[in-house]
């Protein structure tokens, strides 16, 4: 019968938040650990033959005691074997959470730098894993590695960096193509794979389950994988995040930029973390941003608005002006012209807008 796996990492338990309120991060917290019971209901509806978590379940080395008592409740109520590879983050050590939390029976936690084996009760099924033991790694968790061809199922959980050049378990495509695995569960890298292949081992990365800032985009979950009798690999990916952050655009040119906000943003984000790009034209003094934050609240969980209007295109005329401001606007138009780069060209909108708010009082021809 095929095998069914849910594949999870980087969660990040008791994450700071450090961008939200402290009543929004402990709130933020307390919903990493429904997710934890989402995980589990998921793994006992679907029936699952296994869970791998591969590493950074938590974000450091200390834990509420709320979370721990979650995590190992949870992982406890999956109704299946579960194997945890700790990484960068949640490395074990003897004064780590890992080693003082009382897992269930059920939950197998890998504590050796090195690859070690656990055979699957009932099945002909071997699941090798390695733990990071200290916060960095610079050598291969895979290096030297084979599973052995004894017609067993050879599965791998582990916390590594594929083509990575740095300190985190730096795995190469070729130590996979070569370790005999029928399928390798990833951890560390935060944005879904997608299911990939080197020779005949079929490894991916889930992504982290739910993201924790706007270089998280989008929908986030796990993985969900059947292993087929033939030994081939299918993926499914299950979201399980409650929260998304996004990053949206909303042009609010015209005489009433709140209204133009507002019928910009989307109707499906009141749980979503969002950035809203301002585009368009406004004035020299910018836009007065309290009532379209005011919008925004109204819409999203969190907003955090960033005015990146230009100059009015009409302003820009006044550029053959023989003024001041004739003379800073033909300036700025030449460095402007000679950038290419988005950002700064907006940095140069803002010192457009600046100098002439500076100006606006002091026209005087010039001699």
């Amino acid at each position: 019968m095929p095998i069914q796996i849910l594949h999870a990492a980087d969660f990040h338990l008791d994450a700071p938040f450090a961008s939200l309120n402290a009543e929004q991060a402990a709130e933020r917290r307390g919903e990493q650990r429904e997710l934890l019971a989402r995980l589990a209901e998921l793994a006992r509806s679907r029936g699952a033959d296994l869970v791998l978590l591969s590493g950074d379940l938590f974000d450091g080395g200390e834990l509420y005691a709320e979370t721990g008592q979650a995590l190992v409740r949870t992982l406890g109520q999956t109704g299946c074997p579960v194997f945890i590879a700790p990484g960068n983050h949640d490395f074990y050590s003897a004064r780590s959470p890992y080693a003082r939390l009382a897992w269930p029976d059920n939950v197998h936690l890998f504590r050796r730098a090195g690859l070690t084996p656990v055979e699957l009760e009932g099945k002909a099924c071997t699941v090798w894993g390695a733990a990071f033991t200290a916060p960095a790694r610079e050598d291969s968790p895979l290096a030297g590695f084979a599973a052995p061809a004894d017609g067993r199922l050879h599965l791998g959980v582990l916390h590594g960096d594929v083509e990575g050049r740095g300190r985190y378990g730096p795995i190469g495509p070729e130590e996979i193509a070569a370790s005999g695995l029928t399928y390798l569960a990833l951890g560390h890298i935060h944005a879904r794979s997608g299911l990939r292949r080197a020779g005949e081992t079929f490894w991916a990365y889930p992504g982290c389950p739910e993201g924790r800032g706007f270089d998280e985009l989008g929908d986030k979950g796990c993985l969900w994988i059947t292993v087929r009798d033939d030994g081939g690999v299918e993926e499914e990916f299950v979201p399980l995040a409650r929260r998304r952050y996004r990053v949206l655009e909303a042009d609010v040119s015209g005489p009433d930029p709140a209204a133009a906000l507002a019928a910009a943003l989307p109707d499906d984000g009141a749980e979503d973390i969002v950035r809203i790009r301002l585009t368009g034209e406004s004035g020299v003094e910018g836009l007065d941003l309290a009532p379209l934050e005011a919008v925004a609240a109204a819409r999203f969980y969190r907003a955090e608005l960033r005015d990146e209007t230009a100059v009015p295109r009409d302003l820009w005329d006044r550029a053959g002006e023989d003024t001041l401001t004739g003379l800073f606007l033909r300036r700025m138009q030449e460095r402007l012209a000679a950038v290419a780069d988005d950002g700064a060209r907006a940095d140069l909108e803002r010192a457009v807008r600046f100098g002439l708010a500076a100006l606006e009082h002091r026209e005087e021809p010039m001699a």
